[in-house]
């Protein structure tokens, strides 16, 4: 099987597709053999993360699958131990695990909308099921006597999406850039009291951290799932939303160099649109950007099916390198997770016990997202999918540029070069 055979059956596009991607790349970057390395580079890491002799190699998809898991596992029980057995139903140990992910990341300030803009929002559409649960007369009284990014907080897990997206986020288009302001990243656990709100999210998810980009707050509903995976998961992730709500504050300073427009790009980038007609051929060498994961929801996708890149995955490599350098901050309990250092891209097809050979992810979100499911049997490969994508943009032009290009034409959703 070629290079350009075997990237497209891992990323399940047409051949041509590849070819074509490298053929233009080349002529634009002058390199060569970029996809061979890819190749070659991802049998190189697979054997030696599986430390298989030349004459080795024969197992399964299964015992593959299987071993990454108890990697995964043991690593979180590491993790779970260094961190001080926290439990995550109890907010200061909550604040503790928060407290450790702050030590690894440098402070940082960003461009978001101010509290009074954002109490103003809630004047105006009151959010009548949060009100409901807390048992208060009118949102006056929420406002009075709640935090207002634990309101915020809770509407994102409890209130209706079509209200929210379509009612609520209105007010978003008539923003400007005076209704925002220089501040520094927040990241904490919410009140215990807003655990019965979370429910619905809790079962839909699986997780029980999330975050409001314009708000610059992430969050951690403190409940505990009572699962394999949930330490590293909850910290991971926060570290992941961390470089997510930078990237995006970085968005709201481009946005503001265009008052005119502010408001409609900053709805669209907090909605999470994206583009959804078919663009017409061109020359250029063309990008689509997706800031979703359309995976989760239709792995046939048709833009699953064009050349993209993936600012998502873009966070979670920043993430991964702070999970890898954690022994610096935590030296009670060894806590190795260099194994899973640009693994992010990795994976390839194995036979299975019956001879059918399936992709299996060396990913370390997928991982942890296939050991939380355990008992569901499910798998994950698309972080490692759109993590390859990434990696043949970035081989070719440089991280640097992915980031630079996705922040250019994030609005646009493609990227043409």
């Amino acid at each position: 099987m070629t290079p350009t055979e075997k990237i497209s059956q891992i990323l399940r596009v047409d051949k041509n597709t590849i070819e074509n991607l490298e053929s233009k790349a080349d002529a634009i970057t002058g390199k060569s053999g970029i996809l061979d390395e890819i190749v070659s580079k991802n049998e190189a890491l697979i054997k030696d993360r599986l430390q298989l002799k030349e004459s080795g190699g024969n197992l399964t998809a299964e015992e593959i699958h299987n071993a990454l898991l108890d990697k995964i596992k043991n690593d979180d029980i590491q993790l779970f131990k260094a961190l001080g057995k926290p439990s995550f139903m109890l907010k200061e140990d909550v604040d503790t695990v928060l407290s450790k992910v702050k030590e690894l990341i440098p402070p940082s300030k960003g461009f978001f909308l101010k509290k009074e803009k954002a109490v103003e929002f809630l004047t105006n559409q009151p959010p009548q099921k949060v009100i409901n649960y807390l048992g208060y007369k009118n949102v006056n009284e929420l406002i009075n006597r709640e935090d207002v990014y634990e309101i915020f907080s809770a509407i994102r897990l409890f209130e209706d999406s079509k209200w929210f997206n379509e009612i609520f986020m209105e007010q978003y288009k008539k923003l400007k850039p005076e209704d925002f302001e220089e501040r520094d990243i927040e990241i904490k656990s919410l009140n215990q009291k807003w655990v019965g709100i979370a429910q619905s999210f809790l079962k839909k998810k699986y997780q029980n951290i999330s975050h409001l980009k314009e708000l610059g707050f992430i969050f951690v509903v403190p409940v505990e799932l009572g699962i394999f995976g949930e330490t590293t998961r909850v910290f991971s992730m926060a570290l992941h939303y961390f470089y997510e709500v930078k990237f995006h504050a970085d968005l709201f300073r481009k946005f503001a160099d265009e008052p005119e427009t502010f408001g409609q790009n900053l709805a669209s980038v907090v909605k999470v649109e994206i583009i959804d007609k078919r663009l017409p051929e061109t020359d250029k060498l063309r990008f689509l950007i997706l800031p979703r994961y359309l995976a989760k929801y239709d792995p046939n996708d048709w833009r699953l099916m064009e050349p993209h890149i993936s600012p998502e995955s873009l966070f979670w490599v920043k993430a991964e390198r702070h999970l890898v350098d954690i022994n610096k901050t935590l030296k009670d309990v060894y806590a190795n997770f260099n194994f899973w250092q640009n693994l992010d891209w990795v994976g390839d097809y194995f036979k299975t016990s019956t001879g059918i050979e399936v992709l299996v992810s060396f990913n370390l979100v997928d991982s942890i997202m296939a050991l939380i499911r355990e008992k569901e049997l499910e798998k994950y490969l698309f972080h490692h999918q759109e993590s390859l994508w990434n990696k043949i943009f970035i081989d070719y032009f440089g991280e640097e540029k992915l980031e630079e290009i996705i922040k250019e034409n994030m609005i646009k959703g493609c990227a043409e070069i």
